[in-house]
């Protein structure tokens, strides 16, 4: 393919996809197919020879588009939203042509400085302390700073990498050997609750600390008095506490676990406290949200993803830490070809050392663009939209009377379950209902939710975040949770 063919080709891929995103509300939001289906397809060996862009064409439109759950559609409303943008899109393609891999600042000092310049724009967007930016209000360089990370997960190891290393230095400035340090590795404990994302416990196994899962409250929430309690548990039995991790809108129901006391056993406790706030931490950018967020001015790092709620397309996950110190030292590894920069050093980071891969994408594209073209009004706006409409759906679940609201409903998310009085029979019955009832509208095929559990109770989650979404798309789910909950019901009266 010459430049004059891609040209061609490029404005038709851009044509297929605007096309797409036009027609994607009218078909299903989720994939009907079955495993396998596509291996059946495929031949089973790479092409010998060059085939057409035209046949690829048409095996994305027959093989690929069935095997497809539309994320992008109006009434995908699974897990928590995966937000596009157009805006979002451009910038990606303007990456794909600079086709870097941005390890360190002389691989491309604009991509590097780009990154430094628009997580700065965005921690103060979201109202993060100071000591989280990069670059000092002097123009000096400040201690901490941001870093796009692939995903939530990454920011996890990352950060936990880098609690251990400061826990380890704090060991030895005590008195501890090397050696003895080691040794002790095996003792270091994490803290989380037992609504905190998979990902905590993924990097725990990966950095192969001891974990402690913490009961949540009521609410779901991690409070103070539970992670003390666990502390003062662990720390008998000769462990050694080292990280807690607190969310900010859980997967789950989006709770929010109380940031200021978690704050204080940290600050006593000598942990490292990381602030998960994938999903819920974009509704930071609207003012009236940041006083629910009291206390993170505390932590060491934050982390939210904007490729969840704020219009930028995966992946972009965004972490700062307060003081880079410790994240550096541990992930630092010097090699004759991997050159520093001599001489001044304040816009030079070198973002290896903040992340688990060498390579890197300029990621940091897609964000400027989306911050540039929306506006932080744009992305107000944006997020202010989903969490009226997701209000007004918990209104009129309320109002029918046969739903209850099985957590708050702060930001997007709208956890709720067909009552126990309504369905006939005892709590196993209760639950199997509302299990089938997420079947019962997914089947239907006009939206697409999940479920989940809370405490052995099954309950449906509808998450309202879609970057094209309007009210007519929740008035619609709205209109198939009654439907089917009617239908599923009439059946179980005629058993």
């Amino acid at each position: 393919m010459d430049v004059n063919e891609f040209r061609k080709r490029g404005k038709e891929m851009v044509d297929f996809i605007a096309d797409y995103y036009e027609n994607v509300d009218k078909v299903p939001p989720m994939s009907t197919v079955q495993p396998g289906y596509l291996y059946s397809l495929m031949p089973h060996e790479a092409p010998e020879e060059p085939e057409s862009f035209e046949d690829i064409q048409r095996d994305i439109e027959t093989k690929i588009m069935p095997g497809m759950t539309h994320w992008q559609s109006s009434n995908f409303f699974g897990w928590y939203p995966s937000n596009s943008s157009f805006p979002a899109m451009l910038g990606d393609m303007a990456s794909s042509m600079f086709n870097i891999v941005g390890f360190n600042w002389i691989c491309s000092p604009a991509a590097t400085e780009l990154e430094t310049v628009v997580m700065d724009w965005l921690g103060k967007l979201i109202g993060l302390d100071s000591k989280f930016m990069a670059i000092k209000e002097d123009g000096t360089e400040g201690d901490g700073g941001g870093v796009i990370q692939g995903t939530a997960s990454e920011a996890h190891i990352v950060v936990m990498i880098a609690a251990r290393e400061m826990t380890l230095d704090r060991l030895k400035t005590n008195g501890m050997s090397d050696n003895d340090a080691d040794l002790v590795r095996h003792k270091l404990v994490a803290y989380f609750s037992d609504q905190t994302h998979s990902a905590g416990q993924k990097a725990a196994n990966i950095i192969g600390c001891q974990v402690h899962i913490i009961k949540s409250d009521a609410n779901f929430c991690l409070t103070k008095r539970a992670l003390q309690a666990a502390i003062r548990k662990d720390k008998s039995a000769g462990l050694i506490p080292f990280f807690v991790c607190a969310t900010f809108g859980t997967t789950n129901t989006a709770a929010i676990d109380d940031l200021c006391g978690i704050a204080d056993v940290a600050d006593s406790e000598h942990l490292w406290l990381h602030i998960d706030a994938a999903y819920a931490g974009a509704a930071l950018v609207c003012p009236e949200f940041r006083p629910l967020a009291c206390g993170i001015e505390r932590a060491h790092s934050f982390n939210f993803n904007p490729h969840k709620w704020m219009l930028t397309n995966f992946d972009c996950s965004a972490l700062w830490v307060a003081d880079s110190t410790h994240l550096v030292g541990a992930l630092s590894i010097e090699r004759e070809y991997l050159p520093k920069v001599k001489g001044a050093s304040d816009f030079v980071k070198d973002y290896r050392n903040w992340q688990l891969p060498l390579g890197r994408r300029f990621r940091a594209l897609k964000l400027w663009f989306v911050m540039r073209m929306y506006g932080a009004s744009g992305i107000r706006a944006h997020i202010r939209k989903h969490v009226k409409e997701a209000k007004w759906l918990e209104t009129q679940l309320v109002e029918d009377g046969r739903f209850e609201i099985m957590a708050p409903v702060v930001f997007g998310l709208v956890v709720f379950r067909v009552k126990a009085g309504i369905i006939a029979g005892d709590t196993d019955d209760v639950n199997k209902t509302n299990a089938e009832l997420v079947k019962h509208i997914n089947n239907d095929g006009r939206v697409f939710l999940v479920g989940t559990k809370l405490r052995g109770v099954d309950a449906l989650r509808p998450a309202i975040g879609s970057s094209r979404g309007t009210p007519d798309n929740t008035k619609l789910l709205l209109q198939v949770i009654k439907e089917c909950t009617t239908n599923i019901l009439s059946e179980h009266s005629k058993q």
